[in-house]
């Protein structure tokens, strides 16, 4: 465990990890996208810092459809949700220890979009696998049974149109609820009964259609599921909070603005969020204040696309910094290492042996960063440190393109896809 962990604890912001962690798993499981807490953080140790000259033995590979769905990894089962000839949807359920597809539940969902093919990360508990579709459709499929406890489309069920690029949410299981944005002005983020499907509540409008999925954080003492919505056709964007007991906004922030958001508000301590985005968005770091029953949004500092900018992924909190891949369609200036006071110490596109990595994805185990290159298929190993970048090594391991889903780390085997297949990576030390 990380100081930054640690230090969580000591100044009582445990309250958030257990707020995203109030229905997952724990240990070697990644059962939801960004890993057990929802903060891209995996508590394995034990991991390789060295490689095999060809790069870490591939266990296993599989055929997938084009697309940039992550897998979940729960109980020994790699989760994803697959899609084909644009007519179907597929989740499938493969063993992480040989790939072996244990069972698929297909339906039919035809329609495209841009970037079309499969989206989004399920979400796994102890008995159900949830998951949204390119076209809408929310599904909540039973582990033993491989059909669907209740089916549901959000979309034509609030009458929003397909987004350009269709619909693009990881559900968020809290307490008896799971959560996603639909994004209809009267229900832009609603909150079902895990096993009945039934609308618990459905939060009013927030702005326009993005692509970004709601979070529960532990806010000011207050369980809140945080929100960013996109500046789309006239409509102003927002980053706000909305009670999870009945979806009441507590708050809401319009300084910000994305035509296009897809990364999540990142809860981190002191009760603060860090927002981050492409298309010109830049980054914003807030402070949440509550005073009775009145909050407060505080601008602690704001980056401009220029400086520190995300278009896909999230960043990853160690030690006090923040590490992102600060790459968007504008600009690929690399890896970025960011203080809490949005202090710019080091971007790997400053050294031209250093790796950019596009909009690849990193994640953070065994006191270093995993780190892909969304357009080279290159995997690093990275010592965290305010200091510079310290690439520990490094392999290709995908061809192809667009390689820009999230991986899963489980009992030390990493799970990463191109457009065409998934492959299996043993990373476990000797």
């Amino acid at each position: 465990m990380t100081w930054a962990h640690e230090a969580f604890s000591r100044v009582g912001a445990m309250a958030l990890a257990l707020a995203l962690a109030s229905a997952v798993a724990y240990g070697a499981d990644w059962p939801q996208f960004q890993g057990p807490n929802r903060d891209g953080y995996s508590p394995e140790t034990g991991l390789a810092r060295s490689w095999p000259e060809n790069g870490p033995k591939e266990l296993w590979s599989v055929s997938v459809g084009p697309g940039y769905a992550g897998p979940a990894v729960r109980d020994g089962e790699v989760y994803f949700l697959d899609r084909v000839d644009e007519k179907q949807d597929i989740v499938r359920c493969l063993d992480l220890n040989t790939g072996h597809e244990n069972w698929r539940y297909a339906y039919d969902a035809p329609g495209s979009t841009g970037h079309s093919g499969s989206r989004t990360t399920p979400t796994v508990d102890a008995d159900y696998v949830y998951t949204v579709g390119l076209m809408g459709d929310f599904l909540c499929v039973d582990r033993t049974t491989h059909q669907p406890l209740w089916h549901k489309n959000v979309l034509e069920g609030y009458g929003v149109d397909t987004p350009k690029w269709g619909a693009s949410q990881s559900p968020f299981l809290h307490g008896t609820m799971v959560i996603v944005a639909p994004q209809a002005e009267d229900a832009f983020v609603v909150a079902y009964d895990r096993k009945s499907g039934e609308t618990i509540w459905a939060s009013s409008g927030l702005g326009g259609v993005g692509y970004s999925t709601p979070v529960v954080a532990t806010l000011c003492g207050v369980d809140q599921v945080v929100m960013v919505s996109a500046s789309d056709g006239g409509d102003e964007g927002r980053v706000a909070g909305l009670s999870a007991a009945d979806g009441t906004i507590l708050w809401a922030y319009r300084g910000w603005q994305c035509k296009i958001p897809i990364p999540y508000a990142m809860p981190l301590p002191e009760d603060r969020l860090f927002v981050t985005g492409g298309y010109g968005a830049g980054s914003v770091m807030l402070q949440i204040r509550r005073s009775g029953e009145a909050f407060e949004i505080v601008e602690r500092y704001r980056l401009g696309a220029e400086v520190c900018g995300s278009q896909i992924h999230q960043p990853v909190f160690y030690n006090g910094h923040l590490y992102l891949n600060s790459n968007s369609n504008e600009r690929e200036d690399g890896m970025t290492c960011l203080t809490l006071d949005g202090n710019v110490l080091w971007r790997t596109k400053e050294v031209k042996e250093w790796p950019t990595f596009e909009r690849g994805n990193l994640l953070l185990a065994g006191n270093m960063i995993i780190a892909l290159d969304g357009k080279r298929g290159t995997l690093c190993l990275v010592d965290p440190s305010p200091e510079g970048y310290k690439e520990i090594t490094r392999a290709s391991v995908l061809k192809g393109t667009k390689m820009w889903s999230p991986m899963a780390l489980s009992d030390g085997r990493l799970l990463v896809r191109n457009q065409e297949e998934m492959k299996c990576l043993d990373l476990r030390a000797p």
